[in-house]
């Protein structure tokens, strides 16, 4: 079975068939069921997960015009209410001044003769000069710059914005030095990750993604093979497929970048989902 051919490519499909190429025919070809939980404990990697949708969606009402006032009691639990006084303490999205501001905002690009699509938390931008990226993270760990500077979300979405993001500029396309990645975590709002782009990266990143995707397109099903990295798989849902154990991998015991997909928000991710949240 080969990959469909209306699949649509985002970073978070590119970074499950980097980080292991079963994992990602298991979850986006095979659509296989989830057997195994992804971390330990359950419940509370369960609730951070909630928490931090609510989060993303408290951030998003803010955005559009919905006064803080309004918001702050929806974060009953101690985690939300500390990641919420935290953004409205270091309002984040206000560091550029007489500036556009885009929440959930999805681009595309045709790449490698596929799409290829993201959902970004935040694009702000002052027209004609510089555009930066904001994206929320609600890990308990932050990780180092050089882990997000080789993610694949960090170089799908600086990518996509010089490709697909004129209409956000006034029609003209942003050059790759007006833009600027701007990871902000919950837990620790004090430190911020700035990854500035340019032309180098640019072109460095369109070539590896098509050749990613045209790498994809071209494995035979046999060869989408478990990762020799044994170190993905506690956190992986799928490692029972593979007999990589059964254990899952613990909250607290991993610092790099392991676990960030197991709190990352999907690209198809509709808010409306979260029914707990009334607005």
């Amino acid at each position: 079975m080969s990959v469909p051919a209306d699949f649509q490519f985002s970073q978070a499909s590119l970074q499950d068939f980097v980080d292991c190429p079963r994992r990602f025919y298991l979850r986006y070809v095979l659509r296989a069921a989830w057997p195994a939980i992804a971390a330990e404990p359950v419940e509370e990697h369960e609730r951070r997960q909630q928490l931090g949708l609510i989060f993303h969606r408290m951030v998003q009402q803010h955005l559009v015009g919905i006064p803080e006032t309004r918001l702050t009691p929806l974060a009953a639990d101690a985690d939300l209410e500390r990641w919420w006084r935290h953004y409205c303490l270091y309002r984040p999205a206000e560091m550029l001044q007489n500036a556009a501001r885009h929440p959930e905002i999805m681009l595309m690009a045709a790449l490698g003769g596929r799409r290829l699509v993201a959902k970004y938390d935040l694009i702000v931008v002052q027209a004609g000069q510089r555009a930066v990226i904001f994206d929320w993270k609600t890990t308990p760990a932050r990780p180092q710059p050089l882990t997000l500077q080789t993610r694949l979300q960090t170089r799908v979405y600086r990518y996509l914005l010089v490709r697909a993001g004129a209409h956000l500029n006034g029609g003209q396309p942003f050059e790759p030095a007006q833009i600027e990645m701007f990871y902000w975590f919950a837990e620790y709002p004090e430190a911020p990750v700035r990854l500035p782009y340019d032309a180098a990266r640019y072109h460095d990143d369109a070539r590896y993604l098509e050749n990613l995707i045209a790498q994809i397109l071209a494995l035979p099903e046999a060869d989408f093979i478990p990762t020799d990295d044994e170190q993905h798989c506690p956190f992986c849902p799928y490692r029972s497929y593979c007999d990589r154990g059964s254990q899952a991998g613990v909250l607290g015991e991993t610092t790099d970048d392991r676990l960030l997909g197991t709190f990352e928000i999907s690209p198809d991710f509709d808010f409306e989902q979260i029914a707990e949240i009334a607005f």
